[in-house]
């Protein structure tokens, strides 16, 4: 395949890279499992990239800082890149705070890559926190923590936007696929 996702005979791939972005507790992981599993039930593949886990696996070297949040999103990309390059859906959950690393990884996907922004505010996810991160940030326990200590710069211009605070994890589903289904994805 070539770097366009069209293989040696010019046939487009039809896989993409579905990038959720948003705040810790914003619904990313939730949302990316909801959509894989509809995907695989429909004979697609598809992997999930998950920030936790692939900061825990494949960037336990990096801390917090914003080139080591820079790298840790370049990381992904590529991932990301060969998999839908090889015709593997690939669905990102990350927080990927910065606005620049979001638009180098659209840059380098093209029209594979679908930016979903998770909407939801500080004060929600706080009270969504399972993991008890945001009470130790605003304590002050956690520094470089997105949305409090550290900033969340919101796409301009994703292709779609999931209200999380007024959609059902299912509804937030349910419009990524029709995005998908309109595009021929």
């Amino acid at each position: 395949m070539s770097a366009d996702g069209s293989d040696a005979g010019g046939r487009r791939s039809r896989a993409r890279v579905i990038w959720l972005t948003g705040l810790s507790a914003a619904g990313k992981s939730t949302v990316a499992r909801l959509v894989a599993a509809e995907l695989r039930a429909r004979g697609e593949a598809v992997e999930v990239l998950d920030g936790d886990v692939v900061r825990r696996l494949l960037c336990a070297d990096l801390g917090f800082s914003r080139e080591d949040r820079e790298t840790n999103a370049r990381r992904i990309v590529f991932v990301a890149d060969l998999l839908s390059r090889n015709g593997v859906n690939a669905i990102a959950a990350v927080i990927s705070p910065y606005r620049q690393t979001r638009d180098q990884a659209r840059q380098l996907l093209g029209e594979r890559f679908v930016e979903v922004y998770v909407k939801a505010s500080v004060e929600v996810c706080a009270r969504r926190d399972v993991k008890d991160l945001y009470r130790r940030a605003f304590a002050g326990e956690l520094a470089q923590f997105t949305g409090v200590s550290d900033p969340y710069e919101q796409p301009l211009a994703p292709e779609i936007v999931l209200d999380t605070e007024a959609q059902t994890p299912d509804e937030s589903a349910a419009q990524v696929l029709a995005f998908l289904d309109e595009r021929g994805a």
